[in-house]
C-alpha cells in the first residue's frame, strides 16, 4: 500500500462512501417511500379479477399511504 497511495486513498474513499450509504438515516425513509409508491402511479393494465396486486382501474390508488411523510 505504501507504493500506491492513490489506490489506497481511492479504496478508502469508496469504502467510506459505501458504509455511509448503508448507515444513513435517509436510507430508511427512502425505502419506505419506495414501498409506498409501489401502486400509487397509474397502471396501464386492467384487472380481469384474477390479478390481486393490480388495481381494478388505472386511477385507483392501491398501496400504502404517504401521510406519514407529510407529518415529518
Amino acid at each position: 500500500w505504501a507504493k500506491e497511495p492513490v489506490m489506497a486513498v481511492s479504496i478508502g474513499i469508496a469504502t467510506l462512501a459505501m458504509v455511509s450509504l448503508l448507515l444513513s438515516p435517509y436510507n430508511n425513509y427512502l425505502g419506505m417511500i419506495n414501498w409506498a409508491m409501489l401502486y400509487t402511479y397509474p397502471v396501464l393494465l386492467w384487472d380481469d379479477g384474477e390479478m390481486l396486486d393490480v388495481p381494478s382501474h388505472p386511477c385507483d390508488k392501491k398501496g400504502l399511504s404517504l401521510e406519514w411523510l407529510k407529518n415529518l
